[in-house]
């Protein structure tokens, strides 16, 4: 299963990983996804969502200001 924000489209980048004697050697850098239960006010059900935890945030934020998802 891929590790990727149903939301904001986030995943795996890749890179290198640089040493003091500048050595290079390849690298992954993986996005912090949550599986959360978010409550949808359009619908008034829960739904399950695996989503990073900085659009977490932003819902959140959201969610005070009386916006849905």
């Amino acid at each position: 299963m891929p590790r990727i924000c149903v939301k904001t489209g986030k995943k795996t980048s890749f890179g290198n990983t640089r040493s003091h004697s500048l050595r290079h050697t390849r690298r992954q850098w993986k996005p912090n996804i949550q599986t959360k239960r978010v409550f949808d006010p359009a619908s008034g059900t829960y739904k399950k969502m695996k989503v990073s935890t900085s659009y977490l945030r932003t819902l959140a934020k959201r969610l005070r200001e009386g916006r849905t998802i």
